[in-house]
């Protein structure tokens, strides 16, 4: 490193040094002439001359010097940062730091209370009148529709058709279709397309006669609807008839017991037929039927022609009924006395019953009979194979 000597003036040079004794430099001089100055002033310039003589011991070390008057000025800033130039008062209180009470404003507690309830925001948006209509909306009653099938020909056709009729009722509605056995693949498949809500419901008795298998469906139906106690108006509903929107819309007005004329076709397909209650406005004053045979039932309605409420089944106590015993069909009747032995245990009497519409005047659905015989359709409505040519291309 390169180190830094001060050019001394001519005048010093021709006198001779002994030990450093004769070396004088004006810097000397100034630190001899203010330590007589300043050493009565103050204990602070006491300190400072003793300071400058140490640095001029070692001032003329070469390349300290640079070095020494970085760390003359840092002293010296140090030195007039902890010395005192004021009058700092120390008489402080504590009322300086006292914090000042916060007060709540006074309450007037004598307020009257009319004056607090009459408070309002004073704003009537249109939200607010749509909650209160909505608030007076009642909310529609469930309707349970049963439908017994089985596996045929038109079964796949039936079961579409009374899908897509279910889609178009407004909500809520379940519907229970029962197969006795096993639930098919192609059953299952057709209830998922359909978009309706389902119960897949299987019968495991065995029907020995045609006749007897659609009552032990229904009578599973039954009992699924009173082991989860499904609260509606159960609607027995079959896959090969043709009903119309208004009579699942008319369903949702029934308290108890709801009855209405189905028209029919003969087993000759030759003629149509009505059968069901005549009415004076709701009230059942009689009924109609074109069967001689059927003269001695007590009611004389199809099995597509009443529908009830589903609490019959499972609150005894509620309709006021004498037994709690479960209610089923019978397959111990004969034919065409399955619908009145059932409506025996849901109601007493006419007087229990509601006529639907008001004065039984519209036909709401027809009961067809349509029987596919020994049809020939292929398993699942797919063809393993192509169609043989009848007519060739030329």
């Amino acid at each position: 490193m390169a180190s830094i000597r001060r050019t001394l003036s001519p005048a010093y040079h021709d006198r001779s040094y002994q030990n450093g004794a004769g070396f004088s430099s004006p810097s000397h001089k100034f630190l001899s002439n203010g330590s007589s100055k300043y050493s009565s002033s103050s204990s602070s310039s006491t300190h400072l001359q003793l300071l400058f003589t140490a640095l001029n011991l070692v001032y003329r070390k070469g390349w300290r010097r640079s070095f020494c008057r970085c760390l003359f000025f840092f002293l010296i800033g140090f030195v007039f940062g902890i010395t005192p130039f004021g009058h700092i008062s120390n008489d402080i209180q504590a009322k300086d730091f006292a914090f000042t009470e916060l007060k709540s404003p006074p309450i007037n507690s004598q307020l009257d209370d009319q004056l607090i309830t009459s408070v309002s925001l004073g704003v009537n948006t249109r939200l607010e009148e749509q909650k209160e209509v909505t608030d007076l909306i009642v909310p529609l009653k469930q309707l349970i529709v049963v439908t017994p099938t089985y596996n045929r020909g038109f079964q796949a056709y039936f079961l579409n058709r009374l899908g897509q009729v279910l889609r178009l009722v407004k909500p809520p509605l379940v519907w229970i279709v029962v197969e006795e056995k096993a639930a098919s693949f192609e059953t299952a498949e057709i209830l998922r397309k359909t978009g309706v809500m389902y119960r897949h419901v299987v019968s495991t008795r065995n029907a020995s006669d045609v006749k007897d298998r659609g009552v032990h469906q229904r009578n599973a139906a039954l009992e699924h609807i009173e082991r989860h106690k499904l609260d509606g108006i159960v609607f027995f509903a079959d896959d090969d008839n043709v009903y119309t929107l208004e009579l699942f819309e008319s369903l949702r007005t029934i308290s108890r017991f709801g009855t209405w004329p189905v028209a029919m076709l003969a087993q000759s397909k030759n003629k149509a037929i009505l059968e069901g209650p005549v009415c004076n406005a709701s009230r059942v004053i009689g009924w109609h039927t074109n069967e001689k045979s059927k003269r001695l039932r007590r009611f004389h309605v199809d099995m597509s022609g009443f529908a009830f409420n589903s609490t019959i089944l499972w609150d005894s106590k509620r309709w006021g009924r004498p037994f709690s015993n479960p209610i089923q069909q019978l397959d111990t009747v004969k034919e065409g006395f399955q619908e009145t032995t059932f409506i025996e245990q849901l109601v007493e009497d006419e007087s229990q019953m509601e006529g639907i519409p008001p004065g039984c005047s519209r036909i709401m659905n027809w009961h067809l009979h349509l029987d596919t015989g020994n049809l020939v359709y292929p398993k699942g409505w797919l063809l393993e194979k192509n169609l043989d040519v009848t007519l060739p291309i030329k």
